[in-house]
Formats: C-alpha cells, sequence, structure tokens
C-alpha cells in the first residue's frame, strides 16, 4: 500500500481520471467522490454504457472510447472485474490505477505494479484527497451534503 508521501504524488500528478462505474445518482458513492474531485480541478471523465453525461462531462461506454488522455483509471467496480479494467487503463496510457474502499484484487495489483504504473486499492480517493490535501474540517467532511448545523425550527 502506498505511502502517505506516494498517496500525495498520485494525487498532485494526475489530473485527468477517468472514473469507472460513475453513476449520475446524486446518492451513490461514485457520484459523491467523482464530484468532490471535480470541484478540487481534477476532471473527471466518466465510464459508464448506462449514461450520455453526468457531472456535465460526456460519458463512454469503456476505456478505449475516450479520445483524450487520461492519467489514472478510478475503479468503482467488482473486484473480480479490475484485471480486465487493469490492462484496458495500461493500453490507454493511464499511468495510475485506483481502486476505491473495499475494494482488493491481488491479480490487479500484479498486472498494474509489473508494467511500473501506480496502484492503490481499497482506499477512497475523495477521503485521501481531503485527508492530505486539506479538506476535512473539523467533524471530517467538507462536501456541504452533511452538516453538523441543527435545522432550526419555530415553535409556535
Amino acid at each position: 500500500m502506498p505511502d502517505i508521501p506516494t498517496l500525495r504524488r498520485i494525487l498532485a500528478e494526475n489530473k485527468t481520471i477517468a472514473v469507472v462505474g460513475l453513476s449520475a445518482k446524486w446518492f451513490r458513492p461514485s457520484f459523491f467522490a467523482a464530484k468532490y474531485m471535480q470541484h478540487h480541478g481534477y476532471r473527471i471523465i466518466p465510464v459508464n454504457p448506462n449514461y450520455t453525461e453526468v457531472l456535465g462531462e460526456k460519458c463512454y461506454p469503456d476505456l478505449a472510447s475516450i479520445p483524450d488522455k487520461v492519467d489514472m483509471v478510478d475503479l468503482f467496480q467488482r473486484a473480480d472485474t479490475t484485471p480486465g479494467y487493469a490492462m484496458q487503463a495500461i493500453e490507454i496510457g493511464a499511468r495510475s490505477v485506483w481502486l476505491q474502499l473495499g475494494i482488493k484484487n491481488a491479480e490487479t495489483r500484479d498486472i498494474v505494479e509489473n508494467t511500473g504504473l501506480d496502484y492503490v486499492e481499497d482506499r477512497c480517493m475523495k477521503i485521501e484527497h481531503a485527508r492530505l490535501f486539506g479538506g476535512l474540517n473539523f467533524i471530517g467532511v467538507n462536501t456541504r451534503v452533511i452538516s453538523s448545523q441543527r435545522n432550526k425550527f419555530i415553535a409556535n
């Protein structure tokens, strides 16, 4: 697992992120994480055959269809499907592969690390970015979706 300086470098150097499995549903973790990263200056390229657009960006059915340079491939996919996506990430010239929180696969790790690309697994990109680049507030979130503010009720 990458150490803190390596995670910081990966997030600082990879500004164009293809998010495989990005949902257009605001309550899904993929949407939440991608929106946060987009808000912090990253270009998000959605990859999901079920949509034509997500977060104001054209959505592609697969990695091979993306016409632009991709720095990082972020996978919101089942662990057993990640080796194939790792191979596609290598084919399109990505510099790193990131498996989201709860996703681990030894075969994927071997494929990516044997090609010299950066690899992160079982970590949330949003959480790591916030932790390493100061996006956390005193309760741990700064997304304006969750609030510690109580609703003010007016008693009649």
